[in-house]
């Protein structure tokens, strides 16, 4: 679990949409790769897993798409 994660949760697409966006570029601006970053947000699917396994899907997954 050695990459960065953020779950998002609660927010309208078009604001998860801008908080994604700020996100990366805070994290360019801080030296940072935002590519390196996975964003997830929560649905209905996922709301009840434990914490470390939904950081381990979306870093499975995130790397998959690399």
């Amino acid at each position: 679990m050695d990459n960065p994660v953020i779950l998002i949760h609660g927010f309208e697409h078009e604001t998860l949409i801008a908080i994604v966006r700020a996100v990366k570029k805070a994290a360019a601006d801080a030296g940072v790769d935002p590519a390196s970053i996975a964003f997830a947000s929560s649905t209905a699917a996922n709301i009840e897993w434990k914490v470390k396994d939904l950081i381990r899907e979306v870093q499975q997954e995130h790397r998959a798409i690399q």
